[in-house]
């Protein structure tokens, strides 16, 4: 019980051991010099110099022990502050990282239905050129498969039977096929718009562009972009980061080979 009165701070602990070493000290001095009857008679001002004296010591003493005590104090301060500031960065990450998944949440809701979509216009765009409204390359059996494939959640089904289409068949060209008719053309710019936000949507949430890149190499990915290439009156621009022709040559020519081999 009686080490928890003592101060904490070895410098407080010191000061009053010299003061009180030092009252002993005066103590004595007076009591073996002047006495301290003698020393009661004398006059104020001569009392006065010598506690002026006296306690002088003492007096820069606990001003050189409160200088390194505000120090310490200061430090203690720098240092807790130091901590508070980290923590406050890693909560200001910690909430920028929960908004980010939250936001890329969000996003594969939203691409999900996106992709089923495209998925769809895709399908419309490949029965007005290969179904029996157009030249007739697949009966309505062969595209209700494909149909079924699609209902199952190959939402890319259609982008990849154009591809490979444009691969196996040598006589039809990208332009018949996406620019033939004015249905062709509309249903092509429904699906270059809505693929060009889906890439938007992705860029928001995607610090890396892992999400990005992904898009652009698939199937609707190389399919938007063998189309923007086509198109008649867009200016064709790159995706970011990834020569998605690259992978759409290098898919159509494993398609082309396949193909040979069967």
């Amino acid at each position: 019980m009686h080490w928890k009165i003592l101060p904490r701070d070895w410098r407080i602990l010191f000061g009053l051991l010299v003061t009180l070493f030092w009252f002993v000290f005066l103590g004595v001095y007076i009591q073996a010099n002047v006495g301290w009857s003698r020393f009661m008679d004398l006059p104020i001002a001569e009392m006065g110099n010598f506690l002026e004296g006296a306690f002088a010591f003492l007096a820069f003493l606990w001003l050189v022990i409160g200088l390194f005590i505000q120090q310490s104090v200061l430090a203690e301060n720098n240092e807790e502050l130091r901590r508070s500031n980290l923590n406050s960065e890693k909560q200001t990450q910690a909430i920028a990282a929960t908004e980010l998944n939250a936001r890329q949440e969000t996003f594969f809701k939203i691409a999900e239905s996106t992709r089923r979509q495209l998925g769809a216009v895709v399908g419309m765009l490949f029965i007005s050129s290969q179904g029996p409204v157009g030249n007739s390359n697949y009966n309505n059996e062969q595209l209700q498969e494909i149909w079924r494939e699609f209902a199952y959640g190959d939402y890319e089904v259609w982008s990849r039977m154009f591809i490979t289409l444009l691969a196996n068949d040598s006589e039809t060209t990208a332009e018949e096929l996406y620019f033939g008719t004015e249905i062709r053309r509309s249903h092509t710019d429904n699906f270059i718009a809505g693929f060009e936000r889906l890439l938007d949507l992705a860029r928001e949430c995607d610090t890396d562009n892992l999400i990005v890149d992904s898009l652009v190499v698939s199937a609707h990915g190389l399919l938007a972009s063998r189309m923007r290439e086509m198109h008649p009156d867009y200016e064709f621009k790159a995706f970011d980061r990834t020569d998605s022709q690259i992978y759409l040559q290098r898919y159509m020519a494993e398609s082309n080979d396949s193909a040979k081999e069967e």
